[in-house]
């Protein structure tokens, strides 16, 4: 990072998951190792082996989108409204107001509108019927940053990133580098999903990544994931600015790392991981030893857990033994496109309450993921820089850098 340009902090940051509504649900189902899983529940009929994901339940769509808003809105923009209100209001910013040119608005979906797609599916192919006139404007990736732009009146860049389970650690980084460049001066940032659907749900099963039983990440024995639905949002500041107006920062958002490993459409690479942990501690002009605590990708299958554990190693050396490494996963399930901001969440949590939470469902250690997962309890500790990883299908990574906020 250039010495010269702005420091950038999280002022203001929401979720919804399975864990239930706001982000002190979710960090503290993750800090507790309060599993988030259940029985999968569909209003039509599913065939499915898998039957258990982490769903959003008992959401209220009216109580966090209006009237005129909710004819557009799958939910995963219904999610994406509840949670970036809850960021809004932490930061202090009131909606009366637009935000104006100098905000951004950036967020992560791997699908977009996927209950409107099945829907619409059904609806036409099985019934014969003809489709909603809002069908499009309601399933399209783009719809969840353009519909906050239009509730915000944040009239400066808005688009959609779309890397499968890297989406929401690209948006989040980009609109760092936006703020970091003087482009914007804020950033509405995160990422939504919703693929617990009748028909994804059989997709990601003949992909053979679901797990039958428990996640466990990093554990011998382990045989998979699980899905999760939510969203997750934060507002990004020039620290400056935040100061300027009094905001507390909850956080520094120091470093953004991305790469592609160029390889294989599934399997996971080493080197390419590896490259992407280094360019984000190179961004945060930090060294490896001041990592803390790294929130892993960890998504539980086989492949994965033992490529993030190898590129880890490249990266800690002889630290990586001794250095704290969990995955919340089996907690608020892997939210894909969404996954990087629900655990952005949980890492801040981790840096603000020193406490690094458990990578629960752990039963023994594999030779191949030579790491310390804090199993299956938290472990309180200082936290002052934390590493959080999404590395997604095609090769596509990126890893964020978050260091606890300085006193003003």
């Amino acid at each position: 990072m250039a010495s010269s340009a702005p420091r950038v902090v999280i002022t203001g940051m929401g979720a919804v998951s399975a864990a239930g509504i706001g982000a002190p649900a979710l960090w503290q189902a993750a800090r507790d190792g309060r599993s988030c899983v259940s029985e999968i529940s569909f209003v039509r009929p599913y065939r499915g082996r898998i039957k258990r994901a982490a769903q959003v339940q008992d959401f209220d769509p009216a109580a966090h989108v209006s009237p005129s808003e909710m004819p557009f809105s799958d939910p995963v923009t219904q999610y994406l409204f509840a949670a970036a209100q809850e960021a809004v209001v932490q930061a202090g910013l009131g909606n009366a107001k637009p935000f104006g040119p100098r905000t951004a608005t950036i967020i992560g979906t791997g699908i977009g509108g996927m209950h409107t797609i099945e829907n619409g599916l059904y609806l036409t192919l099985v019934e014969q019927g003809r489709p909603d006139p809002l069908t499009v404007p309601r399933l399209i990736p783009s719809a969840p940053p353009s519909q906050l732009s239009i509730r915000y009146g944040s009239t400066g860049p808005c688009f959609t990133v779309a890397s499968a389970c890297s989406s929401a650690t690209q948006a989040i980084g980009i609109g760092l580098h936006l703020i970091r460049s003087g482009l914007v001066d804020r950033a509405i940032v995160g990422g939504t999903e919703d693929c617990v659907s009748n028909s994804a749900m059989l997709a990601w099963e003949a992909l053979r990544v679901l797990t039958p039983d428990l996640c466990r990440p990093f554990s011998k024995g382990r045989n998979g994931m699980v899905l999760g639905a939510g969203a997750a949002v934060f507002i990004l500041e020039n620290a400056e600015v935040a100061r300027s107006r009094g905001a507390e920062a909850l956080a520094e958002l120091a470093g953004y790392g991305t790469s592609t490993d160029a390889k294989d459409p599934v399997r996971p690479d080493v080197q390419g991981a590896a490259a992407c942990m280094r360019n984000a501690l190179a961004d945060a002009s930090a060294e490896d030893e001041e990592i803390d605590y790294v929130n892993a990708h960890g998504t539980g299958t086989t492949a994965n857990d033992a490529t993030e554990s190898e590129a880890l190693g490249i990266i800690f050396g002889k630290r990586l033994s001794l250095l704290p490494i969990s995955s919340t996963k089996p907690i608020h399930g892997h939210g894909l496109g969404a996954g990087g901001a629900l655990e952005l969440v949980v890492t801040i949590g981790a840096i603000r309450e020193n406490i690094a939470p458990p990578t629960i469902n752990w039963r023994e250690a594999d030779v191949k993921c030579p790491v310390d997962p804090v199993p299956n309890e938290a472990r309180p500790m200082p936290i002052r820089t934390a590493l959080t990883n999404s590395f997604a299908f095609g090769g596509i990574n990126a890893s964020l850098v978050v260091r606890r906020a300085e006193a003003p």
